[in-house]
């Protein structure tokens, strides 16, 4: 299914063009088919769904487009967690040929079941992913995502294989052991977390790594937040493209959306997903390009649909036709979830928002830990960063001047005043999956 083609001078690379270029009118009477099919679906077959349309005073018949979307409930991951492990599943077990959890910081894991036909899908978005992202049969993919219960590393590595490429299958972890395969057995996509992306990188050059003469061409980066800064770090680093994947569990996976080399949003494939932004507050659709609430609706899964699933991701959607071509809406970069978001004072600070300044200055590292405390009714929000190296050995008086600096934009971004503390390099705890930013002691 693979196809290139061109447009203007450059070569645009689709794995199913028919799909990827489809017509917004044509997109939306095929979701609209695929959304009656699932409501029929989940009200016959799972009691939760069939009890929560019957609390909203609806039934499949009523749904008849995607007008129709709105008055249908929300699923939540508490949800899934109360109906655990397979009370959502609209499939029989003799049907279900995969089983994956999301990990939660309390109670149950959140279980979801894929079908024969669901594993088959989730591989080919992912492969139509990889080839978006510039990916062909001809690369090695370095898997650095973990395997397992965890969707990461089993959802790029199918992916990778529908494609047609050599997957080298690392999982996370023992870095000693991922820079050796990297340079050995000669990589051109790596697909991780951006934050161990990065330490990678730091690790790499320490050890006398050249990526700028390494086959390493692109990064397919995911299951965090991250910033346009922290991009431009990536890709000087390591000397490659840097792209963002996005999915979740509970939806699917990774490969839920992609961005293209245009770098103007990741593509959500809504011949599988339908997106909404909502009020996180009051549950009300928002217009096109205002943030809110990614809402995603499943429309092929088999083994357990969600409808109307709240992400949590905070983010915008853009439907407008992309460079690249494609017409599949476009959802920016998530920010911050909804859920672990900081309230300072009254302020809403996302970690990315903080990551974002820090960066700006470049003399500084790009780790840092967001310390919140209380002292009696007060909050207080103290950023920890790391010093270059440089800057480590400067004069106090210049490091108190760094520390005014950042500590005024911070101001001007979030408009609340925080504590800089400048720590000495490579001293704030590295990760090798996603990376702990935040260190909330008012619940100690």
């Amino acid at each position: 299914m693979f196809m290139n083609i061109i447009n203007g001078d450059a070569r645009i690379s689709y794995w199913d063009r028919e799909i990827e270029t489809m017509s917004r009118e044509g997109l939306e009477n095929l979701q609209s088919q695929r959304l009656k099919e699932t409501v029929q679906r989940v009200y016959e077959r799972v009691p939760f769904y069939r009890q929560a349309f019957k609390e909203k005073g609806i039934e499949p018949g009523d749904i008849k487009s995607l007008a129709d979307l709105s008055k249908l409930p929300f699923t939540v991951k508490q949800d899934l967690r109360d109906n655990y492990p397979y009370g959502l599943f609209a499939a029989p077990m003799g049907d279900i040929v995969r089983i994956h959890a999301s990990s939660g910081t309390t109670g149950k894991p959140s279980v979801v079941g894929y079908t024969r036909r669901d594993i088959d899908n989730w591989a080919e978005m992912v492969a139509r992913a990889l080839v978006m992202a510039g990916g062909t049969k001809h690369d090695v993919v370095h898997v650095a995502y973990g395997y397992g219960l965890f969707t990461g590393g089993l959802g790029l590595h199918y992916g990778a294989e529908r494609m047609g490429a050599s997957v080298v299958p690392v999982s996370g972890g023992n870095t000693a052991r991922q820079l050796l395969l990297l340079q050995d057995l000669g990589a051109t996509i790596i697909a991780c977390t951006p934050s161990y992306a990065l330490y990678l990188a730091e690790e790499g050059q320490a050890a006398g790594i050249d990526f700028k003469n390494h086959p390493l061409r692109i990064g397919i980066f995911g299951a965090e937040p991250w910033t346009e800064n922290l991009r431009a770090q990536l890709e000087e680093k390591l000397s490659i493209t840097a792209l963002d994947i996005y999915g979740l569990s509970e939806v699917m996976g990774p490969g839920v959306s992609m961005e293209c080399p245009a770098k103007c949003g990741s593509h959500i494939f809504e011949d599988h997903f339908i997106a909404e932004i909502i009020d996180p507050d009051t549950g009300e659709s928002l217009p096109y390009g205002q943030q809110g609430e990614l809402v995603l609706t499943t429309i092929q899964k088999e083994g357990i649909p969600v409808i109307r699933y709240r992400t949590r991701d905070i983010s915008t959607l853009h439907p407008e036709k992309c460079a690249c071509g494609r017409t599949h809406m476009r959802m920016k970069r998530v920010t911050g979830r909804s859920d672990d978001m900081l309230i300072i004072r009254g302020v809403n600070v996302f970690p990315s928002q903080v990551e974002s300044v820090l960066l700006e200055f470049g003399e500084t590292e790009p780790h840092y830990l967001l310390v919140v405390d209380r002292k009696g009714e007060l909050d207080n929000l103290e950023v920890w960063v790391e010093l270059s190296e440089q800057m480590f050995s400067d004069k106090i008086k210049q490091i108190e001047n760094l520390e005014e600096r950042i500590r005024n934009k911070i101001l001007s971004v979030l408009q609340i005043n925080v504590k800089i503390k400048f720590v000495e390099p490579r001293t704030i705890p590295r990760s090798e999956g996603k990376a702990r930013r935040v260190m909330d002691r008012r619940e100690l």
